[in-house]
Order: C-alpha cells, then structure tokens, then sequence
C-alpha cells in the first residue's frame, strides 16, 4: 500500500491575482490551482512549500490528511473579527496552536494517530469544505471549534489535569454539520464532546430578521452610513459576522457563570464514564438481539420439527434416495435430514428408535466410506 497525502488550501476573503497563482504552481507543477484553490495529492515524495507560509500569504483555509494518522486543519481570520487572546485561551498549544501575522490569526487544529495505525480507503476530497462553514461562524462569534481544538488537546493527553476548561460555548449538545464534520475529522471522541456539553447551554437562538431588522433601524444613522459605506468600499465579507456578534453581545444575559470550571482530568473522567455506560448499554442491546435471535431462531426449528413429524416414514425413504444418488453433495443433505430426525426423536422421546433406524441405514450403506465419515463427524450416534 503507497503512502496518501492530501493538500487543500483555499482562498475565501478574496481570490488568487494571476500572479500569486503562479508563485503557487513554482511550488508544484502537478496540483490542481484556480483562484479560489491548491489541491495536490501525493502517493510518493513530499509538497516541497511550507502550508504556515502559504497560509499566511494566501490562503484562508487549509486541510492536510495523510494515511499514516496525520491530520491538519487551519483557519485564517482578521483579528478584528477574531480576538487573538481570545484564541489562546482555547489553543494552548499542541494540537490546537495559534499565531498572528499582520492582520491576521491563523488557528491550527491537528491529529496525530496515538496508535501509529496506518489508515486505509481515505480520501481528503470534500472534507474542507464540509468543515469551511464553520470559520464563518468563528467569525460571528461561535467559539465551538476552538473549544473542540482544546479537547483535542485533553484527548491526546497534552494538558496537565489539574489544567482549567477554557469558557464553554453555548450549543456543544448540538453541533451543526460543519462542525460535527470538524470533530470527525480531528477524531475527538463523541463522549469527551457530550461529558464537556453536560456545561453547555443550548445556545443562543438565531434572531430573526424582523429582529434584526428592528435593531439595525435603532442605530444611529451616522453609524449605518459608516457601516454601509465600509461594506461598498472594502467588500467586507465579515461586516455580517461582526453585526451579529454584537447583536448577540447587546441581548446576551450579562449574569455571571454559577458553576466552575471544569479540569481536563475532570473532563477526562466523566468522559470514561459516559463511554462505560455506553458500552454497557450497548452490550445489554446485543444481548437482548442475541436472545431475541435465539428465540425466533428456537421457533423455526420446532415450526420445521412439527412439519418433518407429520410425515416421517417419508423423510427416512428421502434419506434412502438422496443416499442412492452416490453424489457427496446429495449425501450432505441426507445427514442433514438424519440431524432433524435424530432432533425430532430426542424431542418426542423416541430416540431409541431413532438409533436402530440409523443403524440399519449404516449396515446397509456400509460400503460407503464417504458417508459414513459424515454420519460420524455429524455424531448422530450421542
């Protein structure tokens, strides 16, 4: 099996000039670059750019998957919509890191397999832009992702138990697509998520455009001329993250939090007990298949009994021709059907005469060498 390594980068606030699309294709003659763009596959050597450089320049958004356990994801958003401190309570470092550069704050989310298990049948096509909607959200304010970046890190082990949670954001309990397809990718265990939603609100609900409306008419009219006259003359694709994250800031309940933090062990531990349940609740379903599967199964064989019984002189004449034929297959179903009536003389109690027809049919087949070795291995003689 060759290696897998797979490259997206892509471009949101603004597209690639012609020019930097060629400073990219200097990196690779083989990827595939538009403006928005860089994918690249490798099944042998290595991409020869640095994806922090390129994050860094041009793109907003990078996903890096490799076969051997490896995964990356990295977001890039302006600090003005993005707090860096903000950030680095929830990316410590490890396997959820951050960095500025000029007007920017480049996230970096990332998996090592702990296992050293090779992965197989992957394939890094689609995954990026499952997961892109929710930088958008990170923008307007949804603190989700980096909140899952830090459980990656208690995952792995990284932090020190005693170590604090970071503010939990409202609505882990549910995850839209975007970010469930975050988690996924980044393999944070569903019960470290639920354990760490046990302190999660619901989540603020999404206000409605009459709402919005309303708000949007009460502020001052030289502020909407400002705001207007930014989003015509900058094209600022985050004027609207940055609306509602301040529409949300204005109708947020300023009471402080009753409960403290948790601690990554606390969190480490409640998680082994949700999964313990787990397993034991999952257990008890297959337990309850298996009995469920025993019994159907059990009526079956008394529903195929109770016909066989109606007429069992034919069934033994059957025996007699199947054997006749001389065919092995032929023979396999002869000593099935001695099985059922040896089945049906245990259950009415007539297994002595079941023995002695058995035994006249082995005196009579004795010269039959393949069929008796079936009749033995069947142990119709118990």
């Amino acid at each position: 099996m060759s290696e897998y390594q797979y490259y997206e980068f892509t471009a949101v606030d603004g597209p690639l000039t012609s020019r930097e699309q060629a400073e990219l294709r200097a990196l690779s003659t083989r990827a595939d670059i538009t403006a928005t763009s860089f994918v690249n596959t490798y099944h042998w050597g290595n991409f020869k750019g640095d994806p922090r450089k390129l994050m860094e320049r041009y793109f907003d958004a990078h996903l890096y998957l490799a076969n051997w356990g490896t995964r990356q994801l990295m977001l890039r958003l302006p600090k003005q919509v993005l707090d860096p401190a903000t950030v680095a309570d929830y990316c410590p470092g490890g396997s959820a890191s951050a960095w500025t550069t000029g007007k920017h704050v480049i996230v970096h989310l990332h998996r090592e397999d702990e296992d050293g298990t090779d992965e197989f049948d992957i394939d890094g096509h689609g995954l990026l832009t499952s997961i892109i909607p929710a930088r958008a959200a990170l923008a307007a304010g949804d603190l989700r992702l980096l909140y899952l970046g830090w459980l990656r890190c208690v995952q792995s082990l990284e932090l020190d138990e005693t170590r604090p949670e970071p503010p939990v954001p409202a609505g882990l309990g549910r995850l839209d697509a975007s970010l469930t397809a975050a988690a996924e990718f980044l393999c944070v265990e569903p019960d470290l998520i639920a354990a760490a939603a046990a302190a999660s609100g619901q989540g603020a609900v999404e206000p409605t455009a009459g709402q919005l409306r309303s708000w949007i008419t009460g502020l001052p009219t030289r502020e909407k001329d400002e705001l207007l006259t930014e989003f015509m003359t900058r094209g600022d694709g985050h004027l609207r993250g940055r609306l509602l994250r301040r529409y949300r800031a204005e109708h947020s309940s300023n009471a402080s939090p009753t409960t403290a933090p948790r601690t990554a062990g606390a969190l480490l531990a409640a998680a082994a007990d949700l999964r313990a349940e787990r397993e034991r609740r999952d257990a008890e379903q297959r337990e309850q298949e298996r009995a469920r599967r025993e019994r159907s199964e059990a009526a079956a064989r008394q529903r195929h009994l109770d016909t066989l019984a109606v007429d069992q002189p034919g069934a033994w004449q059957r025996v007699d021709s199947l054997i006749a034929t001389k065919k092995p297959r032929e023979y396999d179903t002869a000593v099935q059907l001695l099985a059922d009536l040896r089945d049906l003389s245990k259950r009415d109690g007539t297994t002595p005469l079941f023995q002695q027809q058995l035994a006249e049919v082995r005196a009579v087949h004795a010269r039959k060498p393949r069929l008796l070795e079936r009749l033995d291995l069947a142990g119709l003689y118990a």
